[in-house]
């Protein structure tokens, strides 16, 4: 049996596999981690963008794309640990390294806090537009409900 898992075909052909077992299984296991926020994460959040167009009706997926956005939105603008893997000259190339940072520091942060700046304008305006369009389809779905009470209030029984 074939399978598509994110867009990525899984073939199952071992004698004696109980697919449907083994996909409920699955599934329960990514509903228990989800639960847990095992995938609260930016990096799934990129990877659940393909899925989008899917899933867009979903208010809840949207709900949890944005808090995904919100949370992967801020580039981290803190000092990083500056390893050397090679071992031969690590102490030389790690203080090389430390200290071309140290120039440069200045402009990164710079660049990174616009950066910040940007990204949390344009994930603000995406939530704003997804509240007015939320609070205005509930006034509209009202007013349709509204509409249908009076039709069915002025029809001849």
């Amino acid at each position: 049996m074939i399978l598509r898992a994110m867009s990525i075909p899984v073939e199952i052909n071992a004698p004696g596999a109980d697919v449907e077992e083994l996909m409920a299984e699955i599934e329960q296991t990514v509903n228990r981690k989800a639960a847990q926020g095992a995938y609260a994460d930016a990096r799934i959040a990129r990877a659940e963008r393909t899925n989008l167009l899917n899933l867009r009706n979903d208010e809840e997926f949207l709900a949890f794309y944005l808090r995904s956005l919100r949370e992967a939105a801020f580039v981290d603008i803190n000092d990083f640990a500056i390893r050397e893997k090679r071992s031969a000259a690590a102490p030389l190339l790690v203080a090389l390294k430390k200290t071309i940072w140290k120039l440069l520091k200045f402009y990164t942060y710079r660049l990174w806090s616009q950066q910040n700046t940007i990204n949390g304008l344009l994930v603000t305006g995406v939530e704003s537009l997804d509240e007015q369009y939320r609070e205005r389809i509930i006034r509209l779905e009202a007013r349709i409900a509204e509409l249908e009470k009076q039709v069915r209030g002025t029809k001849p029984a």
